[in-house]
């Protein structure tokens, strides 16, 4: 769930996809996904293409257009899709073509390369496996679990079942993360916008999706705990108009 606070229509997007850690019937979503940030003018896959692996993504690359990379393993154990995809990202960032990248893998391998990236000024987001690295969660600057695209969910028990190990705190409750994420929007009024409080929550937390704790948007993960916080605007209308998050403490 893209978290829109400004225009991101001009980003023109490289999208490089590490085949060893990718999965060919997520493709349409991954593509959904980053064009919510931008124009995806470069669009690559890199793997082997003589093993057995790759073949589900063969029929994948001429429907969605996606131009595979050839790069051999010539040790085994090593995964020589890495160093293939880093030099083209470089040579990418300095061609002039592109302003933002989409790396989509869970390896921490590529934690390097997304902070070099973001050093020349560049955009970046990463697409993984809640399993993913948080070293390289935290280099980009958008990071999407793929288990929150709607290829991978799983229709949620109606019966209130409790699970059969525990969920870790930032995954099941959100609360300090939104509280957090509010006391940096905030103004002197003790209000927060609402696309800023998005912001602050990107900062924070690069990884985080309403999707992750069950909505698909902000403000309704918000109006989920009317208990923390207080939400304001949302019948105006106009150009101008904008919605407004407090605490229930601050405005108590």
């Amino acid at each position: 769930m893209a978290i829109h606070t400004s225009d991101h229509s001009n980003r023109r997007f490289a999208l490089l996809i590490d085949g060893d850690n990718a999965q060919p019937k997520l493709i349409k979503d991954i593509l959904t996904e980053t064009g919510k940030y931008g124009v995806i003018s470069v669009r690559r896959i890199y793997g082997d293409w003589t093993t057995a692996n790759m073949n589900g993504w063969k029929e994948t690359l001429h429907t969605y257009a996606i131009q595979p990379i050839q790069q051999f393993r010539y040790t085994i154990g090593k995964n020589a899709t890495d160093s293939a995809m880093i030099i083209d990202a470089m040579d990418l960032v300095y061609s002039g073509t592109v302003d933002s990248f989409c790396l989509v893998s869970s390896d921490s391998d590529y934690t390097r390369l997304a902070t070099r990236i973001r050093e020349t000024g560049m955009f970046v987001m990463g697409i993984g496996k809640k399993m993913t690295p948080r070293a390289f969660v935290n280099a980009c600057e958008v990071f999407l679990f793929t288990e929150n695209f709607t290829s991978n969910q799983k229709p949620r028990p109606t019966t209130s079942t409790k699970p059969s190990t525990p969920q870790k705190e930032d995954e099941s409750d959100p609360i300090r993360l939104l509280e957090s994420a509010w006391e940096m929007a905030s103004g002197d009024d003790g209000w927060a916008v609402l696309s800023d409080l998005g912001n602050a929550l990107r900062k924070l937390d690069p990884s985080f999706d309403p999707r992750t704790y069950g909505h698909n948007q902000l403000l309704k993960l918000i109006q989920a705990h009317k208990d923390k916080f207080r939400v304001r605007g949302l019948n105006r209308e106009g150009p101008s108009s904008a919605i407004f998050v407090t605490t229930k403490e601050n405005n108590s």
